[in-house]
């Protein structure tokens, strides 16, 4: 008999209490207390999280890696050890799949570069969603026009699904990778990504999973999914900004060569040749983010004492009761209506432009964001010029979005 898929109900966390470790969240914008709905761009921090990162910064500060004085063997303990956290939040194989870089584009770019670099030839075709960020469409376009490969697009329905018979039959003898979106920022939409990934190997298809709006909203297992490559950020995932993970499989990260060049990820040098550093090393060059890395450890145990399961639970729930919320609201049309769908509410009014209803919210202390939303074509795909998106995260509650349903029928009187 299958699991029964849990509820909010069935966990004892107290999410209102949880609103306490969030200092930004006590304050006010506007004149009013603000609500906080745009985490699909970056969410906040808990103050476990600043605190560590101020205590780097005031009493252990040194580089990594290569001191063999006190701080530094302090700030290189602490700095890996977000890797092992790591490598168990998301059930990696090996420690040294996991690759530190400046965030999910980075790490993209990482891919594109090195892997194309290494695989790519005229012909090729790098398979990707109607439904992506942008950071998964140029990378591979610049690469693409270095190596002539191609972008080859599957469709998405009118609810922002995957139309899987296109999926299938654009899999062939080209197909280089298939680069495809977890969790759409733009409309919430999950991809059956254990399913894209079974059916991309059946022909030997590597394939790279943009997880930014993913990992912070659901429990992650890599090799469950069997992706080849998985990129996500720490500032979505109540961490700070500047700090990135890609995953890769080890046969991938052995074959594929350094994105960049510089210090720490050599072995040796000399004017001849330069030979490159072990796993993960070869791919992180210079000085890293450091107080970034160990900040976001600390986010990981965070979120890690709430419990995945328990934070996809609450988001559910709040997903849930926001959307019925918004239906009621007439003239507002809901974009992206998947049935397997993430903590994303983007809407639109006929004749209400979305930065309109942006301004008028901000007024009201409530943050949203409007516009494109980093996916164009996703925009073109549904043809509106844009959309406003209130994002949720499990330190919201019911209260924000009664908030936001008062603030959007204000905006539509004024207009």
């Amino acid at each position: 008999m299958a699991e029964a898929i849990k509820t909010i109900s069935d966990y004892t966390v107290n999410f209102d209490k949880i609103r306490d470790d969030f200092p930004v969240l006590n304050q006010q914008v506007m004149g009013k207390p603000l609500v906080y709905l745009d985490n699909a761009a970056s969410s906040q921090m808990p103050q476990t999280v600043i605190d560590r990162i101020n205590r780097y910064h005031s009493s252990e500060h040194a580089n990594v890696h290569r001191g063999i004085h006190t701080l530094s063997q302090k700030a290189t303990d602490e700095f890996e050890l977000a890797r092992k956290k790591v490598q168990k939040l998301i059930n990696a194989e090996y420690e040294h799949e996991i690759v530190y870089t400046t965030g999910t584009t980075d790490s993209i770019n990482l891919v594109a570069n090195s892997f194309g670099r290494k695989f790519f030839s005229e012909g090729d075709e790098i398979l990707i969603s109607e439904i992506e960020h942008h950071a998964n469409i140029v990378s591979w376009q610049l690469i693409g026009e270095q190596t002539g490969a191609k972008l080859k697009v599957i469709p998405v329905n009118d609810d922002g699904e995957l139309i899987w018979e296109e999926y299938v039959e654009a899999l062939n003898e080209n197909t280089a990778i298939v680069a495809i979106t977890h969790v759409s920022n733009a409309l919430g939409t999950i991809n059956p990504v254990k399913e894209i990934v079974a059916e991309a190997h059946k022909h030997d298809i590597p394939v790279l999973l943009d997880g930014a709006q993913a990992a912070p909203h659901s429990k992650i297992d890599v090799q469950d999914i069997d992706c080849d490559f998985y990129a996500f950020s720490a500032h979505k995932m109540c961490g700070p900004t500047g700090f990135g993970i890609l995953y890769g499989k080890e046969k991938w990260l052995e074959q594929i060569p350094p994105f960049r060049g510089g210090g720490e990820m050599i072995d040796k040098v000399t004017f001849e040749e330069t030979t490159y550093n072990r796993l993960p090393y070869k791919f992180e060059t210079g000085t890293p983010p450091i107080a970034a890395g160990i900040g976001y450890s600390t986010a990981i145990d965070y979120l890690n004492d709430i419990g995945m399961e328990q934070i996809a639970a609450r988001e559910q729930e709040l997903l849930d009761y926001g959307t019925e919320q918004l239906q009621k609201i007439e003239g507002l049309r809901i974009i992206g209506t998947a049935k397997e769908k993430a903590s994303v509410l983007s809407f639109v009014f006929d004749d209400i432009h979305a930065t309109d209803v942006g301004t008028i919210l901000d007024q009201q202390g409530i943050a949203i964001r409007t516009g494109h939303h980093c996916a164009q074509p996703s925009m073109r795909r549904f043809d509106v010029p844009a959309t406003a998106r209130a994002s949720l995260s499990f330190y919201n509650n019911k209260v924000d979005i009664d908030r936001l349903v008062e603030g959007i029928k204000k905006a539509k009187e004024l207009f």
